[in-house]
């Protein structure tokens, strides 16, 4: 006889109610985990989509597999040079350095003997060619003589320059700071030069001594073009990472049309900008990119639009958003209206006009948000706004550092003065890699001076010379 499976025991109605809650409770935290991962995702699609076109990265981090636009409007002048354009030509000199005279023996015609026949004429053409490439050495002899009335044996002196039994002269030391901080040659490659142009290997050692030398020669001239920075009217800042002794660090800019100062630091932010103390002592307005370390200091402000039009371009592509085009076109508009005014300020009517077609646009990518998303319960802190909001709170609180440019002729529409100068330090690092000892100390005293001279048409190879002559050429300070 079979006996009865005994019945499987129903949940009581408050088990039920206890698993109802539990499973609400698991369904909410995984809802929560879906909103963050669908937001990181997005996240990660964004900065795949981003290139050097539609946001600062730089071009070096551009796939290949993605051609990028230029901002740039295409021209529709041909290319080489344009219709009225002097070109320049190779033209012979009145007085050459060498004449050397072909003799005509024999005639042509008949073959007649011609040597005894006077010259008539020259036909002339021209070698412009270099001298043969070698050291010169000059030796320098202190007479040493003694005194016929008391005996006294004297020896005359050497220059100030002269200071060991062998030396380098200032040329060839000018010429080696040359290649490495203006042509960015790595040690060896410098070694390499020499031997190959001069047949003469220079050792690491003479090289990293003679950049020590150059650095503790410009200290006064470095001062100076500090000074000068300070006294302008508009200045560029910017910020780039190098790599010294194998650590990240920071190298700062400060420049001007005529002017370039350079600093590397182990911070990035205040505390670098403070220890620099070229902004806390600044009075007039300098021009940036949104970086918040900037915005504490008293001077002026004016915010780099090709960071803006980059951002913009890449929320109209990316996210689609109406506003972004119409901002970017409004801005390019405002470039080339002032433009067109040829330095003079624009009229008062027309700058209202623009302010208000800007404040338009901005109220419009406003209200196009969505509404804010709220923070899950229990989580602390500020939600995460979207790039774009991010950007029209920017437009709407910064918006005379915006168009500064519209207000003022002296203020440039971007930054690009500061990322031309700060640009070779990444070629300098991609080249050289992380510097050694010194050598971003160096690397920054000597380029700002080479930066400078070149701003100021100046001939660098002879200013780096009179430097180890122990009077450096000083550039124009006053900008």
């Amino acid at each position: 006889m079979k006996t009865a499976e005994p019945k499987e025991r129903q949940p009581s109605y408050e088990e039920l109610l206890a698993e109802n809650a539990a499973l609400k409770q698991q369904l909410a935290e995984l809802q929560t985990l879906v909103v963050a991962l669908s937001a990181r995702v997005r996240e990660l699609q964004d900065q795949l989509a981003k290139n050097s076109s539609n946001s600062s990265k730089p071009p070096s981090s551009d796939s290949f597999a993605k051609k990028t636009t230029s901002l740039r409007p295409k021209s529709d002048k041909p290319s080489g040079g344009q219709k009225g354009h002097q070109g320049k030509t190779l033209e012979m000199v009145a007085e050459p350095d060498e004449m050397i005279t072909h003799p005509l023996l024999q005639c042509q015609g008949c073959g007649a003997c011609l040597a005894e026949e006077a010259v008539l004429n020259y036909d002339k053409r021209q070698v412009f060619e270099l001298p043969p490439l070698q050291l010169v050495v000059s030796e320098h002899q202190a007479e040493i003589k003694r005194c016929h009335e008391c005996g006294c044996l004297n020896q005359a002196g050497f220059p100030e320059e002269v200071r060991a039994k062998t030396q380098y002269g200032p040329r060839l030391k000018g010429l080696a700071q040359y290649l490495q901080h203006y042509q960015l040659l790595p040690l060896k490659r410098t070694q390499e030069t020499f031997a190959d142009l001069f047949g003469h290997q220079l050792s690491q050692a003479s090289l990293v001594n003679a950049s020590e030398a150059c650095y503790h020669g410009l200290e006064r001239v470095e001062a100076g073009i500090k000074q000068g920075i300070i006294a302008s009217e508009v200045i560029h800042v910017d910020e780039t990472g190098l790599y010294a002794q194998g650590k990240r660090k920071w190298l700062q800019v400060a420049s001007s049309q005529e002017l370039t100062f350079y600093a590397a630091h182990a911070k990035r932010g205040k505390e670098a900008l403070d220890d620099i103390d070229i902004l806390p002592a600044y009075q007039g307005t300098a021009v940036h990119d949104a970086y918040a370390s900037y915005n504490g200091y008293p001077c002026r402000h004016s915010l780099c639009n090709a960071h803006l039009l980059r951002e913009l371009k890449f929320l109209s592509e990316r996210h689609e958003q109406a506003w972004a085009k119409n901002m970017a076109e409004l801005l390019q508009e405002v470039k080339a209206t002032v433009e067109q005014q040829a330095g003079a300020v624009l009229a008062a009517v027309t700058g209202a006009e623009f302010k208000v077609r800007y404040e338009a646009i901005v109220s419009a990518g406003l209200a196009a948000q969505p509404p804010p998303v709220q923070a899950p319960p229990g989580k602390r802190g500020r939600v995460k706004q979207s790039l774009a909001k991010n950007l029209l709170d920017r437009l709407a609180k910064r918006d005379d550092e915006v168009l500064a440019f519209m207000a003022d002729p002296k203020v440039p529409f971007d930054n690009n003065l500061a990322e031309r100068d700060i640009r070779m330090m990444k070629v300098q690092q991609k080249i050289s890699g992380s510097f050694r000892g010194e050598g971003a100390r160096y690397f920054c005293r000597i380029r700002g001076y080479i930066s400078t001279l070149r701003k100021q048409g100046m001939n660098v190879l002879e200013a780096l010379e009179s430097v180890f002559r122990g009077k450096p050429v000083m550039p124009e300070l006053d900008s």
